[in-house]
């Protein structure tokens, strides 16, 4: 109600000075003061109107551009030469100068704006050599909860940087009416805790958002690239396209399979037989670390421990596979060939 009276005495203001200028007259008919007024007041509330939509930071950056680019303008009024443009008169030409350095100084802090975040803000006064290195983690390295272990191990320190969307789509995760979502949601929330307990790592919260770009994964990689900082994701696709950007990318999945034991054809191993293979009479097995181990004629020996010798490694996609097979049917076929 209070914000419809300002408009209400501001539109009634704007038509009071604007008839006060060009007073009212009805013989001869002159009509210019209202006219006056209901257009600079319709360009009043346009201006309001387009304001709501900019950002706290872009208008700030813009008002300071403008601060700059006046006094600029102020300094290149004053030390110009009046016949600069000898068919021009002096005061034009000075005018033309001092809105054209006002024009740029507004433009370049708009752009300029768009960069600004009190991150960057605070690296720029803390000195490029200092300047911190902000880990953005997104919302599914959050819920797969293996980079809480990661910081506590000590491997990962400094700032991670947990946007506000990203907080967003957790919490609208947590409050699915799917049970299994919901408690991925919940899970990615405890995680956050987990990190925020910990003593090597320092959790921030940004507030920085993009209402025009929709999609949570643009709204990171544009993150990433305004900050200089580095994308923590498990998520593929996501690497894939943040890569494409020129975002440096941190994936947990890559860390996971950098770290798996090196297993060379021709090692021992013992393996726990859990299930049938896919061809007949194998068995599979899995490593304390998830990989695969398919094991020949091990099919009779389902839920037991075996000794293994591995005979050849394949890696694929989601990581390494090795197969294996017995001793004593190693000893047979090179008895056979």
């Amino acid at each position: 109600m209070g914000t419809i009276l300002i408009r209400i005495i501001a539109a009634l203001s704007t038509i009071l000075l604007a008839i006060l200028l060009f007073p009212l007259q009805l013989e001869p008919l002159d009509v210019r003061g209202p006219v006056f007024g209901l257009f600079f007041a319709g360009l009043l509330f346009l201006l309001e109107w387009q304001l709501r939509r900019v950002e706290l930071r872009v208008l700030f950056s813009s008002l300071l551009g403008l601060t700059i680019g006046t006094v600029a303008g102020f300094i290149l009024v004053g030390i110009l030469p009046l016949e600069v443009f000898p068919w021009l008169p002096s005061w034009a030409t000075r005018t033309v100068v001092f809105l054209v350095c006002l024009y740029l100084g507004f433009i370049l802090g708009a752009i300029k704006g768009k960069k600004f975040t009190v991150e960057t803000i605070q690296s720029f006064l803390k000195g490029k050599n200092t300047r911190r290195i902000y880990k953005i983690l997104d919302t599914s390295v959050i819920i797969d909860s293996r980079i809480a272990d990661i910081c506590e191990t000590g491997f990962l320190d400094g700032v991670l940087m947990v946007p506000q969307f990203v907080l967003r789509e957790l919490q609208h995760i947590a409050d699915s009416s799917d049970s299994l979502r919901r408690s991925r949601g919940r899970k990615g929330l405890e995680t956050l805790q987990r990190i925020k307990k910990n003593a090597n790592v320092q959790v921030q919260i940004s507030e920085v958002d993009y209402p025009d770009i929709q999609e949570v994964d643009l709204k990171l990689i544009q993150l990433a690239i305004q900050v200089g900082g580095k994308l923590v994701t498990n998520d593929f696709n996501l690497n894939q396209v943040a890569q494409l950007r020129g975002v440096e990318v941190l994936n947990i999945n890559e860390l996971a399979n950098a770290l798996k034991p090196v297993v060379l054809p021709g090692e021992a191993m013992k393996v726990f037989i859990l299930k049938e293979g896919k061809e007949a009479n194998q068995g599979v097995g899995y490593l304390d670390d998830g990989t695969m181990v398919v094991v020949d004629n091990a099919k009779r020996f389902l839920g037991k421990n075996v000794d293994i010798v591995i005979t050849s490694v394949l890696q694929t996609t989601a990581g390494k596979m090795f197969f294996g097979k017995f001793e004593s049917d190693l000893e047979r076929s090179r008895k056979a060939g």
